[in-house]
């Protein structure tokens, strides 16, 4: 298989391949005569799981992880389980961190009369100041 049908079969573009290629994150490929990569269903297998993997959040490094896991018949479920648990413990602290910030401008938009004036509280806050000084 070539690239663009890899491409086709996994979701991905041509650039992102080449990208997880680049950074080892796949299985090299094999080269033909003229250059051209070859591709296997592994390296579909493998394209399918760091795109869906990434589709739920894991960073590259995790992908990698998760790939090598994927290659090794001797791994454990209970330690793809604990990565995954790990990963979603991160996007809960994430959440709430952005449920934080939402608040925080919530309570910023509340403090602005949003009117013609210069005056804006939500600058002032921000600035970490209790007026805006006028420049002379």
């Amino acid at each position: 298989m070539n690239i663009s049908d890899v491409a086709k079969k996994t979701g991905l573009t041509s650039k992102a391949i080449r990208f997880y290629e680049e950074k080892g994150l796949v299985t090299a490929p094999l080269r033909s005569e003229n250059g051209y990569r070859s591709y296997t269903q592994k390296h579909l297998d493998e394209l399918t799981l760091l795109r869906q993997a990434r589709q739920v959040g894991f960073n590259l490094e995790e992908c990698r992880e998760l790939v090598n896991l994927f290659n090794d018949p001797a791994r454990h479920s209970a330690d793809v389980k604990a990565r995954t648990l790990r990963k979603v413990a991160d996007i809960e602290k994430y959440i709430e961190e952005l449920q934080g910030m939402r608040q925080r401008l919530l309570a910023l938009a509340d403090s602005c009369p949003g009117d013609d004036s210069a005056d804006c509280p939500i600058i002032n806050n921000l600035a970490g100041c209790c007026h805006h000084q006028k420049l002379a």
